[in-house]
């Protein structure tokens, strides 16, 4: 594995762990006003880790694990990063991303570890700081 993909690794594991500790805040709140517990097993988790990534990277560019493991999102244009590349990147991940990539591994995560496929479909890559 490369040394980028095992940062990149890394730095999920990192912003999951955070996301999990915010998630049970917010469901903590919820609980008393929203009784469906499909919402809270599907919709919370979700909304909450796509919420920060979203703020974070938008922000700065650096999620609380890319930091943590020196790491950068960029645009491959060298423009800010914008909305709309950041929820492609989001939503291709977690939809068609996990079939790509069981599909043809070597493919997904590309030569050098830096430009995943849900990268470059929102034309971003990620770099070292």
């Amino acid at each position: 594995m490369k040394e980028v993909t095992k940062r990149r690794f890394k730095a999920i594991l990192i912003d999951l762990a955070v996301s999990s500790a915010v998630t049970a805040g917010v469901e903590y709140v919820l609980r008393k006003k929203v009784k469906n517990e499909a919402f809270h097993a599907l919709v919370t988790p979700t909304a909450v880790m796509w919420g920060l990534e979203l703020a974070q990277l938008k922000s700065c560019g650096q999620t609380v694990g890319y930091k943590a493991m020196g790491l950068k999102l960029e645009s491959e244009d060298g423009f800010p990063l914008t909305t709309e590349q950041l929820l492609k990147r989001m939503a291709y991940r977690d939809t068609i991303g996990g079939f790509k990539y069981m599909k043809d591994k070597e493919a997904y995560v590309g030569t050098d570890g830096r430009s995943m496929a849900h990268d470059r479909y929102a034309a971003v890559v990620v770099n070292e700081r």
